[in-house]
């Protein structure tokens, strides 16, 4: 039995809704419902989202759901005028994992990243993520790296 066709959508403000399905499809993959679902921001501030220069949001859609999707910054350099592209966020439902739906939309990506004139795409993954080490290493260079998380010190008042 074949899967159904896999699109790839680059969402734009008119695409709140599929924004949302693909929080929902975050939390679950990242077993993270709380941080995903608890308090997703409301229309107004997902349209202002989408239509940042530096975000991209791609959606995989099969039988108009949802089942892949991730989330990008475009960075601009200071050393040089260009620029680069991090994927912050890729996860693929669990039904639809190793189908290639991963590298179509980071396929995606690089065409977009093209088109911002980037001249890479980069990304994290833990070191116990075996598959996503997989898949990363099978589209680029691997780097062994630290990544530090700095606390931010807010005032009490807002």
């Amino acid at each position: 039995m074949s899967s159904p066709a896999v699109a790839y959508q680059h969402l734009t403000s008119a695409d709140t809704e599929r924004m949302r399905q693909l929080l929902a499809l975050f939390g679950e993959a990242f077993e993270d419902t709380e941080t995903y679902r608890r308090d997703v921001p409301d229309d107004a501030y997902l349209v202002r989202w989408l239509e940042k220069q530096h975000v991209i949001a791609l959606a995989a859609i099969s039988d108009d759901t949802v089942v892949g999707g991730l989330v990008a910054y475009v960075l601009d350099k200071f050393e040089q005028d260009r620029r680069e592209v991090y994927i912050y966020d890729l996860a693929v439902a669990e039904p639809h994992r190793r189908q290639g739906i991963a590298t179509g939309l980071i396929n995606a990506l690089r065409g977009i990243a093209a088109t911002r004139d980037a001249y890479v795409i980069f990304v994290q993954a833990d070191l116990v993520d075996a598959p996503a080490i997989a898949l990363y290493e099978s589209l680029g260079v691997r780097e062994d790296v630290l990544h530090f998380d700095i606390a931010v010190h807010r005032s009490q008042s807002k």
